[in-house]
């Protein structure tokens, strides 16, 4: 019951859907999710080129499990035990685990964090851009948060990454958004 006294205090300060997950989570349960996570897991956000949204880019943030299309019983299971997300299998026979919803990657991270080691620095980061998201105001505001984003690029080795700050600041220029 002690263990339960120590989540409640944490919990605090977080939403209650945060609370009900650690609630359901036990420290055991939490530690294989992050070790799961760390090792073939994915914390990232892709700025995908989109007209339909305000500042001509959609801020794609999400939380992927992958694993062999032959072990998406075990995905299934996680997707139980978490509650979010959907999972889909690729052409490569590889099933995704992806939970893309920002209250629930917030909980999730928030419960994990203290159990992650590799990825931890990707979870803060995280944390850090989907708080920045809900306070755009202007395009100066989103040119900062697309810049935050492209530090995912060094911490999760990526090398094809195309859509990243620079894009975003010259087409905010080219529409007017951003003073030259």
């Amino acid at each position: 019951m002690k263990s339960l006294h120590l989540n409640l205090s944490y919990a605090r300060i977080i939403s209650r859907e945060a609370v009900i997950l650690l609630m359901k989570l036990t420290p055991i349960k939490k530690a294989y999710i992050a070790g799961f996570l760390d090792g073939d897991g994915s914390i990232h956000v892709r700025i995908k080129p989109n007209s339909d949204y305000r500042f001509n880019f959609q801020i794609a943030p999400s939380v992927v499990f992958y694993q062999s299309k032959k072990e998406v019983s075990y995905l299934k299971w996680l997707q139980e035990l978490i509650g979010e997300g959907y999972i889909r299998v690729r052409k490569d026979g590889i099933a995704e685990y992806i939970i893309g919803d920002i209250k629930s990657m917030r909980n999730l991270l928030r419960a994990l964090l203290p159990h992650l080691r590799l990825k931890k620095r990707q979870a803060q980061l995280m944390l850090k851009v989907l708080k920045e998201k809900e306070k755009i105001k202007n395009a100066r505001d989103f040119l900062r948060l697309a810049e935050e984003i492209d530090k995912f690029q060094k911490l999760n080795y990526s090398k094809k990454r195309v859509q990243n700050s620079n894009r975003v600041k010259a087409t905010l220029k080219k529409e007017g958004l951003l003073a030259p």
